[in-house]
């Protein structure tokens, strides 16, 4: 999807100081109680009965061009509690252009959901935006949250729900980057993907002093309705509590749950295939994985020129997440996308989740405004029509280049993957750059290298040395793929049969 674009002009305005008094909530059109099953109620009942879609705005909001979209924007003082001595600040984002279906949001108070109604008011606007019809229960694209991080009285954004089941967030000083989503159903596959949405939130006020706070979300498509709650704080990492209830409509065979979805262009793999100044283009650089059987590991991402579809099968996994590992400046030299300041995403399944596969697909993609990369779980066994399925996880939005990733782990992370001709021209160099580690410190010798190739394919032995930049190590080894259009490759470090690194897989692909 084109989002790149809009999504950083509907997130322009990051901070603002508080208004001097408080402003007016929006209006409520409605109010009705409110209790922990609400929301997997409306679900299940929704679930009954076929799929409606929801009405569309008016079609003069629907024909708003991308330029008039952006000439309205919301006022951040007249936020939902702002002015309050509350610790968090909820904006609202119009609907229309790419957001024909608006969504209805909910402030839940002591035990009651108020209905917010369309406020026009909310929003301030250009002299050349253009004259809209209003109506007051049309509804909003979605909403922003902000806190306060360290600076009294500057509410910083950290996390935005809008457009079908996507949001994203952002811990303290980085950049939006990737999304999640609620869920996936039918990624990759040929007859098309389906996107349910969210179409109803409820947001739980927060009391004085609360370092997180809820929010509701009911999801509804063609083959799936859904209850969602999100307990959601911020901070260095913005760590958000997902519990999701699902109720097929049909049987869902393909389903990803915790979806993510992110943007690779190119980095030192890909790069002669792109004609750009910048080193590297990429919102994350790999999937990382800590499975049942505790192994962790890391699989670069690719741009391939054809669609891939990789799986990587386990039972109860332990942790996922597309990580942007490549944290400085130089990697990328752009001053104005500032990739080397985009969060990763970490999954970390909470109770049993069974068999099934870590899922990673790779779309071919020519410019760096599209999402090309998701990865999710998908159970092995369909969700069947009828039948009710939870599932819990944390989500945690961290500096993935300079933060531990949150899982525990002693082993050495890989750092960067370099791929190019031999010397010779006859057969392709692999170099891996591990980081710094206790056990790569010092005398290599006694360290075990493990390099092999999927069909056969023909490897070195390899050669570990030190990076004096890295503090870490450098397996460098070659490996010939011959006639073959795609190879497998996997490497890792070893001393006396005990893992010290991350086990590094490769899918090498004819270009």
């Amino acid at each position: 999807m084109n989002r790149r674009r809009f999504l950083l002009a509907t997130t322009a305005v990051a901070l603002t100081g508080a208004a001097p008094g408080r402003a007016a909530m929006p209006r409520f059109l409605s109010s009705e109680p409110f209790g922990p099953d609400t929301v997997r109620d409306l679900a299940a009942m929704s679930a009954a009965r076929p799929f409606q879609d929801r009405p569309t705005v008016p079609q003069a909001w629907r024909d708003l061009t991308y330029d008039q979209y952006r000439k309205i924007w919301f006022n951040t003082n007249k936020a939902v509690w702002q002015g309050t001595d509350l610790p968090f600040r909820m904006d609202l984002f119009h609907p229309g252009l790419y957001f024909p279906r608006a969504v209805e949001v909910d402030v839940v108070r002591d035990g009651t959901a108020h209905r917010l109604a369309f406020d026009y008011d909310l929003f301030d606007k250009t002299d050349r935006a253009p004259d809209l019809p209003i109506d007051e229960t049309m509804g909003y694209s979605g909403l922003r949250l902000r806190t306060e991080m360290g600076e009294a009285g500057i509410f910083r954004e950290f996390a935005v729900f809008q457009g079908a089941s996507y949001f994203r967030a952002i811990g303290r000083g980085l950049t939006y980057g990737l999304s999640a989503r609620g869920l996936a159903l039918r990624t990759g596959d040929p007859e098309g993907e389906e996107f349910p949405d969210f179409v109803r939130f409820w947001v739980e006020e927060p009391r004085p002093g609360d370092a997180t706070v809820t929010m509701h979300a009911l999801l509804d498509g063609p083959s799936v309705a859904g209850a969602f709650r999100f307990v959601i704080g911020s901070g260095d990492a913005c760590v958000m509590d997902v519990d999701a209830t699902l109720f097929p409509r049909v049987d869902l065979d393909h389903v990803g749950i915790a979806p993510l979805t992110s943007m690779f262009l190119y980095d030192q793999t890909n790069r002669w295939r792109f004609r750009d100044f910048r080193p590297a283009i990429h919102d994350s650089d790999g999937l990382a994985i800590w499975n049942g059987a505790g192994e962790a590991l890391w699989r670069p991402l690719a741009n391939p020129v054809t669609l891939q579809v990789s799986s990587f099968v386990d039972r109860d996994p332990r942790g996922f997440g597309l990580m942007q590992r490549a944290d400085r400046l130089s990697d990328f030299a752009d001053l104005e996308a500032l990739y080397h300041e985009r969060p990763s995403l970490w999954i970390e399944p909470r109770g049993d989740w069974g068999d099934g596969v870590v899922r990673l697909v790779e779309i071919p993609s020519d410019q760096e405004i599209y999402d090309n990369v998701v990865a999710y779980w998908r159970p092995r066994d369909p969700l069947a029509a009828g039948t009710e399925h939870r599932f819990s996880y944390r989500m945690t939005w961290f500096d993935g280049g300079r933060a531990a990733m949150p899982r525990p782990s002693a082993v050495s992370a890989v750092l960067d993957t370099h791929i190019g001709d031999n010397f010779a021209r006859d057969a392709l160099v692999a170099a891996v750059d591990f980081a710094a580690h206790p056990d790569l410190s010092g005398d290599l010798e006694d360290v075990t290298i493990f390099v092999a190739g999927n069909r056969g394919v023909p490897t070195s032995g390899g050669i570990l040395q030190p990076n004096p930049e890295t503090g870490g190590a450098r397996l460098t080894f070659t490996f010939d793929p011959e006639d073959r259009d795609g190879v497998e490759l996997r490497a890792q470090l070893l001393r006396n049969g005990r893992t010290l690194t991350e086990v590094w897989l490769y899918r090498w692909t004819r270009t």
